[in-house]
């Protein structure tokens, strides 16, 4: 009887034991700002009016939308959806103006930031108390999102509402900054503020940044406040942080395709080399209908950067610039991102390109891109220096001067 008992205390407690694995494995490592909102019940945003900018990425370490958790809690009083690039759903396409419409779930209105205006104005923000931010960005100068954060922040700021970031991880880390600043005449959507291209920060920790660097309009300052996460430091991977990943944008699927992204997406604004958007891997591709694929790899290989390998493929695409067309070229394949220097692989592709091909020179055969991707670039003396001799030599100093500059200077916003 007593050997009995003890088989099924003993079996008892290692199923409580598996089911506590399970549940730790399960447990991210990093706890976000809409998490720990949501276990405080709201406290921030209790007696207020709430405005909520955010989309699909919005969402708890189960995957519940903030906006649903915001309409489903007796201590938050949604008002009113505001919509980045891509929808609030996350369901448009790069580039595509997102119009005003109202939330099926919600029956709230949505205002599009992505449209006649991208900065929401005085009537949108009628009546709120305060404006809610929460999406996750993949730490790069030219995806819009930090653009629609930051003039965001300064409608706050001219209407006295609140703004309150919702903070979550950089998946490019918080050491890793390459590229120039932006330079005076280049100022854009893609390229909001005097920041590198990779600039090391969480959202909060750069909406800190915006706010007391003065960069809002006549030097304006928003009542701001981050809630910052817990569990992240600067050296995690996005895998290490355990949270799920939820596509960015449509092209944006994995959590490794904001690392592609900065490899090859300067280079993409051209829309003549096929760099994966409109195939599955998109951001991961150097393509042509006229390159040789076993070539070009062999050739880029032999560059020997490290932390990266390249594969010779050969794709259609069934939808895009080059849809229904066969491409070659490479696949990137990154396999040390601590140590390659992403933005120099578009770069150094265009280098062996033009030793190979040299009259399918893509600056030539897309002078009417030159302007987006000098507003991506942040300057046009890129563009400019390169094309004299298409050799990345010729511009390594220029994208690595403003780095270590700006590494001092953004440590004082740090908050990890």
């Amino acid at each position: 009887m007593m050997k009995n008992i003890f088989i099924v205390t003993l079996v008892v407690v290692m199923s409580l034991c598996f089911t506590a694995v399970l549940q730790a494995q399960y447990e991210p490592r990093v706890k976000t700002g809409l998490e720990r909102l949501v276990q405080s019940n709201f406290e921030l945003l209790k007696g207020k009016k709430v405005g909520l900018i955010t989309n699909a990425t919005g969402v708890d370490n189960r995957l519940r939308s903030i906006v649903d958790l915001f309409y489903e809690s007796e201590n938050v009083e949604l008002v009113a959806l505001f919509s980045p690039e891509h929808g609030v759903r996350g369901d448009i396409m790069a580039g595509e103006y997102v119009e005003s419409y109202t939330d099926e779930r919600t029956g709230l209105p949505v205002y599009s930031l992505y449209g006649e205006t991208r900065k929401p104005t005085p009537e949108m923000l009628e009546g709120l108390d305060v404006l809610v931010y929460d999406i996750q960005d993949i730490g790069a100068r030219s995806y819009t999102y930090i653009s629609t954060m930051g003039v965001s922040m300064e409608a706050a700021a001219e209407n006295d509402i609140q703004f309150i970031v919702l903070d979550r991880p950089n998946p490019l880390g918080g050491k890793k900054i390459e590229g120039n600043i932006v330079e005076d005449g280049y100022f854009s959507f893609v390229s909001q503020f005097p920041i590198p291209y990779v600039y090391g920060l969480t959202s909060g920790e750069l909406a800190r940044m915006i706010n007391k660097e003065g960069w809002l309009e006549d030097g304006i300052q928003c009542d701001l406040y981050v809630m910052p996460m817990t569990g992240w430091n600067r050296d995690m991977t996005f895998p290490e942080t355990g949270l799920q990943w939820v596509p960015t944008s449509p092209h944006i699927p994995h959590r490794d395709s904001a690392i592609y992204y900065t490899a090859t997406g300067i280079l993409g604004e051209l829309y003549v080399i096929n760099i994966g958007v409109g195939y599955t891997t998109p951001f991961q591709n150097f393509a042509a209908e006229w390159i040789d694929s076993y070539e070009l790899s062999t050739r880029m290989n032999d560059l020997d950067i490290e932390g990266v390998l390249f594969r010779p493929v050969t794709y259609r695409p069934p939808y895009g610039t080059d849809e229904g067309k066969t491409v070659h070229g490479v696949q990137v394949h990154i396999t040390d991102f601590q140590k390659v220097n992403l933005m120099s692989l578009q770069y150094l592709f265009l280098e062996v390109h033009n030793e190979l091909y040299p009259v399918k020179n893509p600056f030539d055969m897309a002078e009417d891109r030159h302007r987006m991707f000098d507003r991506v670039s942040g300057t046009s003396k890129v563009r400019e220096m390169f094309t004299e001799r298409m050799k990345f030599e010729d511009i390594e100093e220029f994208l690595n001067k403003d780095v270590e500059s700006f590494r001092e200077l953004s440590r004082q916003y740090y908050l990890y």
